[in-house]
């Protein structure tokens, strides 16, 4: 059986879609995409999913993903998700204090982080290979031992303020936490990940232990691996360590709704000189047939930066209007993925008498791509996204990041072949269909911080995503 026949085969068996033969022509390494490793998946008998990528090497990446953030908070107990975070690592009965926690990590030359989103939370680890065991040890004490000390939690108060502080005078951070606000109104998206000051000076030891005792349970729990890791001996360890955490109820976001609102949020402080902005619309989920369409819109409207080399020979379109003219600064695009919605829009840095151009520039350029983009100007984009997309395979700590995420998400994880497919098959008629749904004739979701005085009108926003100014 030939690599392609073995390729059609595998993507078949799990559930994917067939592809077009021009696809499958577009193939530049296919024994890298057929050969790649095995992405192994056990579910222990309290829910908790160990997924494994077995590779070469003497390192390993290991981490724990929750289905847990602050979308699952309350207006009250907002914050807590991330103050849990940083009392995870405070002791336990074992390890009684946050430096010994540390020494022990160290002494094995390895590193442990962790991170809290509005819709998961993560613990992780790389190690050597010799070192997974204590690992695995280690991530189960501090998810189900720690003591949660209340002077420690009174202390931490003051590291989150400092926190906060820092990511207020943060233009960009202030920008996107505005964008969920205005464009999740009322919704537990629109909250922030930190939360409110009252909450974080109010947030007591029974709050966080309520809340991970609500949330941290077995079905909610995803145990991922790559590098030179065993499944079988993982399986075994996290059945050791793990195996009392209750299995508990599937996490309740089918319940949690979403609605995106179209709507304007500026603030205007004159000490700042430039205009920081985002103009978004209501994007795609994780699970949505069409998000390898809204990257690959992503990527064709492109970023662009006065830092950067290229100057005006960008492959963007809108990147060479902005830099030929002078529009801005810096922007980009992004998109921004949830269960059940997603934001995909475009931030952006001008002077205030630009800034009208810049936004109009952008909007404009949402229509030409739904009604006018090329074929050529696809398929370079398709290049870019295939080769940025297989890059997230190369490393452990990125493969290990991308299976706890995309288990949690999806329940199973993409491999390179189907990435691949995925987006070579995407035509321009495909690119035109999902750029006329999301990005023309909406009612955007606007913010805006800085010297605002010349930032145009929401009206004028939201018509020039029908028609172009003259």
């Amino acid at each position: 059986m030939s690599n392609i026949s073995k390729l059609l085969s595998c993507t078949q068996k799990l559930g994917v879609r067939s592809y077009s033969s021009e696809a499958v022509k577009l193939f530049a390494n296919r024994d890298f995409l057929v050969q790649n490793p095995e992405t192994k998946i056990t579910t222990l008998p309290n829910g908790i999913r160990v997924a494994t990528e077995q590779s070469f090497g003497e390192t390993a990446s290991i981490g724990v993903w929750v289905d847990s953030g602050s979308v699952y908070e309350n207006e009250k107990n907002n914050g807590v998700a991330h103050f849990l975070e940083h009392m995870i690592f405070k002791g336990t009965e074992k390890r009684p204090s946050p430096n010994f926690i540390e020494t022990e990590v160290e002494n094995m030359g390895g590193n442990l982080n962790a991170f809290t989103s509005r819709e998961h939370s993560a613990y992780y680890m790389k190690v050597l290979k010799e070192n997974i065991p204590n690992a695995v040890d280690i991530l189960s004490d501090i998810l189900q031992n720690s003591k949660f000390d209340q002077k420690l939690i009174d202390d931490e108060r003051h590291t989150i303020l400092s926190e906060m502080q820092y990511i207020q005078s943060q233009e960009n951070e202030l920008v996107f936490d505005q964008l969920h606000a205005t464009a999740f109104q009322g919704s537990p998206l629109g909250r922030t990940i930190l939360g409110p000051v009252e909450n974080i000076n109010s947030i007591t030891r029974n709050d966080i232990k309520k809340f991970m005792e609500d949330n941290y349970t077995g079905q909610r729990l995803v145990i991922a691996a790559s590098g030179a890791v065993n499944h079988e001996q993982l399986v075994q360890q996290v059945k050791e360590k793990f195996g009392s955490i209750k299995a508990g109820d599937a996490a309740p976001r089918q319940l949690i709704t979403n609605e995106f609102v179209g709507s304007e949020l500026r603030v205007r402080d004159d000490s700042i000189p430039l205009v920081h902005f985002a103009v978004a619309v209501k994007g795609l989920s994780w699970s949505s047939p069409d998000y390898f369409v809204l990257e690959l819109i992503q990527t064709m409207i492109g970023n662009w930066s006065r830092s950067i080399a290229a100057g005006r020979n960008v492959s963007s379109n809108l990147g060479e209007v902005v830099a030929t003219e002078g529009l801005a600064e810096s922007y980009s695009t992004f998109f921004s993925c949830y269960n059940d919605t997603g934001l995909f829009g475009n931030f952006g840095v001008a002077q205030p008498g630009r800034v009208d151009d810049l936004v109009c520039e952008m909007l404009k350029e949402w229509q030409r791509i739904a009604n006018a983009c090329t074929d050529a100007e696809v398929q370079r984009a398709k290049q870019s996204l295939i080769a940025s997309s297989l890059m997230q395979y190369d490393g452990t700590s990125k493969i290990c990041e991308s299976i706890g995420r995309q288990v949690l998400t999806l329940g199973r994880r993409i491999t390179p072949a189907e990435l691949y497919l995925r987006i070579a098959e995407i035509s321009v008629s495909d690119v035109r269909r999902v750029a006329r749904e999301l990005l023309v004739d909406v009612s955007p979701a606007v913010t805006a911080i800085g010297s605002v005085e010349n930032f145009p009108d929401y009206n004028f926003v939201r018509g020039w995503s029908y028609w172009n100014r003259l």
